[in-house]
């Protein structure tokens, strides 16, 4: 390279179409009209940043009452409300910027997943750092579910569309469960039969883990599938 030569800095493509989000789990209807109802409710200070943070304080009240139920099983409800906290502030921070007229895709589109992201490690770790599940059971539920996230961010930048939900479950669905999951550890955690060294909790984290390894794998071929059935620019040719 001549000494005048300048240094080519990555390309951003600034022109590229707006991503589809495709939602399609059982709740999303009856979720967007909640939502719809709540936006224009909101306090005008209220930002969408506010709610992204918020979501993850939700997280880290989930992360500490799993981690704390070793000491007292009554710290399970802190998680409880966690999850709700965490609904609240993930759920709403994208559907108010939309309501206000304020998106910022970009910057949006990746403070958000990050936060998801953060999100979901303190969440999945706080799950194996609990009395009831073994760490390394719920580390493959965390492998999967990001593995899950990979998928959806690739299908995202090669199809233009980023899937929120599988299989008729999205977010609000697996939150849904796993409070279902937290109220029969209350219940039932210290006095269930072991399989193997495994409780009936960590086959279903486990088992949960492993489905989502699976539809990883289903997605990708189905996904490179489309892209080969297309060609390399799609249906509309190169941008």
């Amino acid at each position: 390279m001549s000494r005048g030569t300048p240094i080519q800095g990555p390309v951003v493509d600034r022109s590229a179409k707006p991503i589809m989000r495709i939602q399609e789990n059982l709740l999303a209807k009856a979720e967007r009209r909640l939502l719809n109802w709540l936006c224009p409710r909101l306090p005008a200070w209220t930002k969408p940043d506010h709610l992204t943070s918020l979501g993850i304080v939700g997280a880290a009240l989930i992360f500490i009452g799993f981690s704390a139920s070793h000491a007292d099983r009554n710290w399970l409800w802190l998680s409880v409300a966690g999850f709700l906290v965490h609904w609240f502030g993930d759920s709403l921070d994208g559907s108010l910027a939309r309501f206000r007229k304020i998106e910022r895709p970009r910057f949006g589109y990746f403070i958000d997943h990050s936060a998801d992201g953060l999100g979901t490690l303190l969440i999945v770790a706080g799950l194996g750092l609990s009395p009831f599940v073994e760490l390394e059971v719920a580390m493959i539920a965390l492998a999967g579910y990001l593995l899950m996230s990979i998928h959806a961010f690739l299908a995202a930048r090669v199809v233009g569309e980023l899937k929120l939900s599988y299989v008729a479950a999205g977010p609000t669905e697996l939150r849904i469960l796993l409070i279902g999951l937290t109220v029969a550890m209350y219940l039932w955690g210290g006095h269930l039969p072991l399989f193997l060294g495994y409780n009936p909790f960590d086959l279903i984290v486990g088992a949960a883990g492993f489905g989502l390894i699976l539809l990883f794998i289903v997605q990708t071929m189905v996904t490179a599938r489309r892209i080969a059935l297309e060609g390399e620019w799609g249906d509309t040719g190169p941008a």
